[in-house]
């Protein structure tokens, strides 16, 4: 397949770039500036990004706030920018890391009543940003998934983890990068997954 990653720069973004030419794909990185092998562009110029997704047969995000302290709202303009992208370059699919923190069901009492309002509240501004990130895929009218993670580490990939639709997975509190990107590869011709929000922890 033709792919095109968002954030081929960053460490998850560059994971899944890895990963997806080693299965034989072949990938457009797509990064904010040049380091003479990915495609230029502003995520948040679809003109800009628009000749990166030409001919794609899919777009993955792996775009993250460079501070999840500071005031940002990257998550949400470039999912706004890359969707009007993928509408003037004729792409449908949209894979999109957002975060486990979004879910509303399915945590441990501890969880839910204690440490995820606790994260909310350390890190509202990156909270704000993935809360407003999420409806704008959902509303894009493509054929989008939200891969909704947990802590990320950078630790061997297992090869197990488990799924939740529209929930969280229980207890399931972080996964390393490495088995995200390839989650995120194994969903990419999954019409299963389409409008689907998926928590994936272990």
């Amino acid at each position: 397949m033709k792919l095109a990653v968002l954030g081929a720069s960053g460490r998850t973004g560059a994971l899944v770039a890895h990963l997806a030419r080693g299965r034989g794909h072949h990938v457009t990185g797509v990064v904010r500036t040049g380091n003479g092998r990915d495609h230029v562009a502003d995520p948040l110029d679809p003109d800009s990004l628009a000749p990166a997704f030409a001919g794609a047969d899919a777009v993955v995000s792996a775009i993250g706030p460079r501070s999840a302290r500071k005031p940002t709202s990257v998550l949400v303009d470039s999912a706004t920018s890359a969707i009007a992208a993928m509408r003037l370059a004729g792409v449908r699919r949209l894979l999109v890391v957002s975060s486990s923190a979004t879910a509303e069901s399915g945590d441990t009492p501890v969880v839910a009543a204690l440490v995820k309002p606790l994260l909310r509240s350390v890190f509202r501004h990156a909270w704000a940003d993935v809360s407003a990130m999420e409806p704008v895929v959902r509303a894009s009218g493509l054929d989008w998934t939200l891969v909704r993670a947990p802590m990320l580490t950078n630790g061997p990939a297992r090869g197990r983890y488990r799924v939740q639709e529209e929930r969280s997975v229980l207890g399931g509190l972080s996964l390393s990068r490495t088995d995200l990107a390839a989650f995120l590869l194994d969903r990419v011709e999954d019409p299963e997954s389409f409008g689907k929000a998926l928590a994936v922890a272990y």
